[in-house]
This record gives structure tokens, sequence and C-alpha cells, in this order.
């Protein structure tokens, strides 16, 4: 997590001054949970509150000598507090704190990234139906294929962002869980009415059986999570990508006035952007290994996830919040080319039409090994000659006999291939 690519909103959440005044909030929450069962003085559940405080860098002082950071917040808290601060943590563990916070930290962070999902689909839908009719040819293995038009490709990353966006959902879901359970997760020394009172007054849900820690599967799952949101950020920057190469061009990051592309060579444009967001979602990925990782921790606890955590816990979530709004603002400036989409689908004279010939003599009373051999022999003198396609086909008899020269000239029309372009927006956007 570095500030190039970090944004304020986001780092925020994990900031030691967050952190502890998360860690605060269970501890008081719980101290009225205590209060209410009677195992507190009530008054000193409301000194708590009135008088707690803590200092980030006189906790750092401490934990010096503990070697332990909870035990330094709480002795940081109880300078302040007095005498009623031994009411606090009664019957928890570290980890009751650590990973509770850790959960209201990650769904703070999932709201942010769900809000910048938002966006990004926003920008999608109003470049997918502003270019709906942008007829362009559609490449598989990277060569023309057959037309289509931009905004169903934008259409298909719609769908793709909308799955991510449900994901998520879920992903927050599971790992909005508190655990306030004691040592071993027994509830020995603490009633489960605590652990009930502090997940509601955060917003989360008690975990069925947390051992001594909220099972690590759950992490595990929202990190794999934004590994595949990474993954589906890279394939629509990859895209942008090939669209901005200077053979192909139909489409580019937008270049801002005075901007500048390289050192060496000043006219160049080049796709930093996309290429940032490519490197940011591989960096995101790279945090689900260890999160798999931490599943498997020692009987009922042991810390070797904690470490891990500290680290791909704010990077990731930084991370990707940045990365999608960098991913937001290429899409919403991206600048399109429709004529130059034009210009590429008649590279290649004509061959994006060759099924709808190959089916049109099968339909003709050709058999299809025929069909295919026919347009076939064809194709490759466009490809090896650079003949024209409509020219050879014409020219070649046994294609005549069964598709007269009219016929054929109508096979060659690109509205064929798009007829169906506005169900498929029903489908998406409706």
């Amino acid at each position: 997590m570095i500030p190039r690519y970090s944004l304020p909103e986001m780092v925020a959440i994990w900031t030691d001054q967050t952190k502890y005044q998360i860690w605060f909030e269970i501890e008081a929450h719980s101290c009225d949970a205590l209060a209410e069962l009677g195992v507190i003085p009530k008054s000193a559940a409301k000194t708590i509150w009135e008088k707690a405080g803590f200092d980030p860098a006189r906790i750092d002082e401490i934990e010096r000598t503990t070697k332990h950071d909870v035990i330094a917040f709480l002795t940081n808290v109880a300078e302040y507090v007095g005498e009623d601060a031994r009411f606090l943590h009664q019957g928890m563990t570290s980890s009751d704190v650590l990973d509770t916070c850790l959960s209201v930290q990650l769904t703070r962070a999932t709201d942010i990234l769900l809000k910048d999902i938002d966006a990004l689909l926003a920008a999608i839908k109003r470049r997918a139906f502003e270019t709906k009719d942008f007829v362009t040819v559609g490449r598989s293995h990277g060569i023309h294929a057959e037309p289509l038009t931009f905004g169903l490709k934008l259409a298909g990353y719609y769908a793709e962002f909308t799955r991510c966006k449900e994901r998520l959902i879920a992903a927050r879901k599971e790992i909005a869980t508190c655990a306030i359970s004691g040592a071993v997760g027994t509830f020995a020394n603490i009633d489960p009415f605590v652990e009930q009172y502090v997940a509601e007054k955060l917003g989360l849900t008690v975990e069925p059986v947390s051992t001594q820690v909220i099972p690590r599967d759950r992490h595990a799952m929202y990190f794999a999570t934004l590994g595949v949101i990474a993954s589906s950020m890279e394939r629509l920057a990859v895209e942008v990508r090939h669209l901005q190469r200077t053979e192909v061009l139909e489409a580019e990051e937008y270049f801002a006035p005075g901007q500048k592309g390289s050192s060496a060579m000043p006219h160049k444009r080049n796709p930093v952007l996309s290429e940032n967001v490519t490197g940011l979602a591989r960096l995101v990925r790279g945090y689900v290994t260890p999160a798999l990782e931490n599943v498997a921790l020692w009987h009922e606890r042991d810390i070797s996830h904690s470490s891990v955590e500290r680290m791909i816990a704010p990077d990731a979530t930084v991370t990707m919040n940045f990365a999608l709004n960098r991913l937001t603002n290429i899409i919403d400036k991206l600048v399109i080319y429709p004529e130059r989409m034009k210009h590429n689908m008649d590279k290649l004279g004509g061959l994006v039409f060759s099924q709808r010939i190959l089916l049109a003599l099968t339909q003709s009373g050709v058999s299809r090994e025929d069909s295919y051999r026919f347009v076939q022999r064809n194709a490759m003198k466009v490809w090896e000659q650079g003949k024209d396609f409509y020219t050879e086909l014409c020219a070649d008899k046994e294609v005549i006999d069964h598709l007269p020269q009219d016929k054929l000239k109508a096979l060659f029309d690109p509205a064929y291939h798009t007829k169906h372009v506005e169900t498929i927006f029903k489908r998406v956007f409706d």
C-alpha cells in the first residue's frame, strides 16, 4: 500500500487510529452487555464510554515492553479510564477484538468497493448504449472472425461486472461476522449474549463456532472474490490495450493536453492506465494464495495468519479501490473510432462473411464438406494473394451454380450479424 495507488477514504479504514477506535467500541459495547447481565456495574460501563481515550504513539511505546498489541492498547485505555478499566476485556481473548475488528474493517472496505463497482457499471452502460450500433469486427485468437457491435462488447463486460458485484455482496455477508467467545471459543468466561449484543451494534452476525478465531475459510473466500474481480478488471483493461495498438486503433485511452507518452519519442500515446490496471490486478490476485494458506491453523488457534492479514487486508482493498476508480475513468473517457472499425473490418476483403456463405450453400443443396471446401479455397486466395472474396466467389462456377450473384451479394451485409443486438441488450440491461 503506497500513496501512488491509494485513495484517502479507503486508506482511512486501515489507519491505527481507526483500528484502535474499533477495538475500543468492541470493548465498550461488551461492557454494556456485561452490565445488562449484571456482571459489571452499569456505572463502570458508563465511565468507560465517557472517560476512555487512547494514543497510538503511547500504545506503540507500551508494546515495545509488552510485545502484545492488545495488552498495550488496554493498558493505554486504562490510563484514561482509571479504576473501572479493570472491567475491560472481561472473559475475552485477544482474537475476539482482533477478528471482530477485521470483520468491521473488511465490511467497510467492501461498501466502498461496491460503490466503485456501481460507478464502473454506470460508465460501461453509458458507453455501451452510445456505441450499440457501431459495427466492428469480432476476433477469435486475435484474428478477424465475424461482425458484432462495440456496444455488444461492452454489454458483455457489464454483465460480467454485475456478477462481480453479486459475488462481492456475498463475500461481504460471509466476512461480516463477530466473535466474542473467549479462549478456545467456549464462552466459559463470557455469556453468548455479549457476542450477540456486540454483533448487532457493529452490524455483524455472530460466528456459529469461532474456536478462538473466526474460521479463515471466510477470509479465503473474501480475498478469492477480490481475485476474481481483479481478473475481470484485467480482461477489460487488456481489451483496451489491444484496441489501442497502432495496427488496430479502434479505441484508445484519453490523452490529455500536455500529457507525454515517452521520454524519448514525442509521438507516443500509450495505454498506460490500462497497463497499470493490469499490473494492479496481478497484485490483488497475488493475495489470494496467502489467504488460502491461512485456513489451516493449528487446533483452535495460532497466529500464523496474523502477519499475513496485516498486510493483505489493507493492500488488497486499497489496491482494488484505486484500480476500480482508474478503470472507471478509462471507460468513461475512452476515445472510440467507428470509422477505424469499418476500415479494419474491410481489411480482409469480406472474409468475415464466410460462415454465412457456407450456410447458404448448404441450404442450397451442397453438402457441408463441399460447401466448406468451396468457401475455404476462395478465402485462401484472399489471405495469400490479397484477392477480393466476393469477386473470387463470383468466378467460382461451383459456388455460382448454387448462389447467383445477386443472392451472393446479399450475404455480405453486416446488419445480418447485428440483428439480435437489441435482444442481448434487453437481457443485460432490463
